[in-house]
């Protein structure tokens, strides 16, 4: 019925009064379900088409339509990908609620709505883990173990971020979930059935050795797949890089490591994790954006980004970007300069987004800040609203030319991002710089703008003055994305229990999505093998294996010598080949293929060998190859073309040429695809040809 009257009016009155001229039996107040009167003029009510008929011939209604069952949209992540889970534990898969996933991060918050434990039954037989989170922890049938580490104390979240990921990974099913009414709807995990266990390694600080101990328990506690979204600013060689470690031998165990590949982006170069035995995640947007918009007193509206929770009634306050004659202040969000006496009650112009912070300390009423960093949104201690550079000086431009200027900042909203996914510009890249013959990052998923649940006692925004506390948050990261395909790992471990991790890691790799992926070139360095696919991941056909021995030998190639992959192993049985070079990391039996090349050279020709195994639902199976994707510097051949299979678990293997020459820049880069397909599987490998940097 459109908005509500400005007159005296009594919405409920004359809603009844309407149903009273249409319902046939008299039963108006029976069929009124609910007025709506405070926002809008409307109602919800039981009626016959024909009733509903006459009601919409009358001239003040606007419309009358039957009430449908709505889609909820947060943790939209999930539902982005298509992969939709029970809503309850009741309706599991099968062995589903035996997968526990291994958390190493700043621990959780035990008493959230994302961690009930409400239909679960006792810890699967397996779990040889314990309950150690310290004084006042409990856990429960969600959370089954917890530890934590020296320096953190307890295993309960101080930080917030142990939970957000816990929760992304494998949150229970939370209605009507939002972040202060912001992003309303259902908030799950990616495997709500799964069991977690916490392990606390992150206080103030991240210690490697509390890494490494954690590693060591949750191998021995029994998880099933170990998530870890923490990680160093720069690669480090295998042997000196903590989660490689406990990665190697989690895998040892038949445990999957799945780490985030850190947030260095967009410059090259930048992943820290680089081990072919861990699985490292990419962060690309979704299709929900924050939208937070600022209206002028000119009535001009400008829309920006940020995570803006706060209601202020569409008030006008005084807009103030400078102050006069104050020596050293340029503006007004400078230490020293943000006057409480000149700034309270009003709505600042800051130069950086860490103005807020001042802001909010002198009791400023909101902020505007530059912000370039678009496709992501900060959650924002006050009111506040983050613009490009144009719309920032064009508000600035009113606050100057403006005798009185004054503005608003409204609360945020959610829009579709029809650019989604792409990834994020902070997420780091590749080339691997230890490895050079393994694409890193392998895989990307969604870890922008991410909604999920959140320690109480964690600042909401980093700013220490903000006490808001809430059991719900959004952040943006590699850490955000990490959790979402260590759900899908656990997922195939659900499905397909006998899987090594490296199957399990070939089905994520070698099944997703690349053309829809938004990046700056070199593409394959900023998504890996593309946008986590989680339905076709259930059902790869082929995967390419590896085993331990196969990562010895690697470590061989590498120069680590016979005494030193001993000592890693235990094992004093093994030796190194005679003859080791790091070109022979090339036939290493992974998902993708890269080929780095010397600077400078005029023309390359490389021979490399792959083995797939067959795990497709027909024993009898016929895969043919296709290369696509392919730049016009490359050729490339696969022998034999045509692999025949007989039974499950039956191995093929064949040889891809790739050369090429007369390259156009230095440094190169060109890649393709390589896809053995069924007619109904498709196994993509991303090749990559690029020239080493000089050494």
């Amino acid at each position: 019925m459109g908005a509500l009257p400005e007159h005296d009016y009594s919405p409920s009155s004359h809603h009844l009064s309407l149903l009273q001229e249409v319902v046939d039996d008299s039963g108006e107040s029976e069929a009124l379900i609910r007025s709506y009167k405070r926002s809008f003029n409307g109602f919800a009510a039981y009626l016959t088409d024909e009733e509903a008929k006459r009601l919409s011939s009358r001239e003040d209604v606007v419309s009358v339509f039957p009430s449908r069952e709505l889609e909820l949209h947060t943790t939209r992540s999930w539902d982005f990908m298509g992969f939709y889970q029970p809503t309850s534990v009741t309706n599991l898969p099968a062995a589903g609620g035996d997968v526990i996933i291994g958390v190493i991060d700043s621990g959780i918050w035990p008493e959230l709505p994302s961690f009930d434990d409400r239909g679960y039954g006792p810890p699967p037989a397996k779990w040889k883990g314990v309950c150690n989170g310290g004084t006042n922890f409990t856990c429960n049938n969600k959370i089954i173990g917890a530890r934590h580490y020296s320096g953190t104390g307890s295993a309960r979240d101080l930080q917030g971020h142990g939970s957000h990921t816990a929760s992304t990974a494998a949150g229970s099913v939370v209605k009507d979930a939002s972040f202060y009414g912001v992003a309303r709807g259902i908030a799950r995990g990616g495997v709500p059935w799964a069991r977690i266990a916490t392990y606390s390694v992150c206080g103030l600080t991240c210690s490697s050795a509390d890494v490494l101990a954690a590693f060591d328990d949750a191998i021995a506690d029994g998880v099933d797949v170990i998530t870890i979204s923490i990680g160093r600013r720069s690669a480090v060689d295998l042997d000196r890089d903590t989660i490689a470690i406990g990665g190697f031998h989690a895998t040892k165990r038949g445990i999957l490591t799945v780490h985030s590949a850190g947030n260095g982006g967009p410059d090259p170069a930048t992943t820290a994790s680089v081990a072919p035995w861990l699985l490292s995640v990419a962060a690309s947007t979704i299709d929900r954006k924050f939208e937070s918009k600022v209206v002028l007193g000119n009535g001009k509206i400008f829309t920006g980004s940020s995570v803006n929770g706060f209601t202020e009634n569409g008030e006008e306050l005084p807009l103030l970007y400078s102050i006069n004659g104050k020596i050293g202040c340029t503006t007004i969000c400078q230490p020293g300069c943000c006057d409480s006496r000149l700034v309270k009650g009003k709505i600042l112009i800051c130069d950086s987004i860490n103005g807020q912070f001042l802001a909010l300390q002198a009791g400023a009423k909101g902020v505007v800040f530059p912000y370039v960093e678009l496709d992501t949104a900060s959650v924002v201690s006050l009111p506040a609203a983050g613009m490009d550079p144009k719309r920032f000086d064009a508000i600035a431009s009113y606050q100057n030319s403006t005798k009185n200027p004054v503005a608003k900042i409204l609360k945020s909203d959610t829009v579709t991002d029809p650019r989604a996914p792409a990834v994020a510009f902070f997420s780091s890249r590749g080339p691997n710089v230890i490895v050079y013959a393994i694409l890193k990052p392998d895989v990307s998923a969604p870890g922008v703008d991410i909604l999920a649940g959140w320690s109480p006692v964690a600042s909401l925004s980093d700013d220490p003055n903000d006490k808001r506390q809430y059991h719900f948050n959004v952040l943006s990261g590699t850490s955000m994305a990490c959790p979402h395909v260590a759900a899908i790992a656990a997922y195939l471990k659900s499905l397909h229990p006998n899987w090594s991790p490296s199957a399990i890691k070939s089905a994520i790799i070698t099944t997703n999505v690349s053309d829809p992926i938004l990046a700056l070139a070199s593409a394959d360095f900023a998504y890996g093998s593309g946008q986590l696919n989680p339905v076709n991941a259930t059902d790869p056909g082929l995967v390419y294996e590896t085993t331990t021995e196969d990562d010895l030998k690697l470590l061989c190639h590498l120069g680590y010598g016979t005494s030193r992959v001993r000592v890693v192993t235990g094992d004093n049985n093994i030796s190194c080949p005679a003859r080791t070079s790091p070109t022979a990391i090339k036939d290493f039996n992974y998902p993708s293929i890269v080929i780095p090349v010397p600077p400078k050279s005029d023309s390359f020709e490389t021979g490399l060998l792959r083995t797939v195994t067959n795990v497709g639902s027909a024993a009898n199976a016929t895969y043919r190859a296709e290369v696509v994707e392919s730049a016009r510097e490359l050729k490339i051949q696969v022998k034999p073309d045509v692999l025949c299979f007989e039974y499950l678990g039956e191995k093929k293997s064949f040889n891809v040429t790739v050369c090429g020459g007369n390259f156009s820049a230095d440094p190169f880069f060109a890649s393709a695809a390589l896809i053995w397909s069924d007619g109904t599987r498709s196994v993509r490998s991303p090749i990559v040809v690029y020239t080493l940097p000089p050494m």
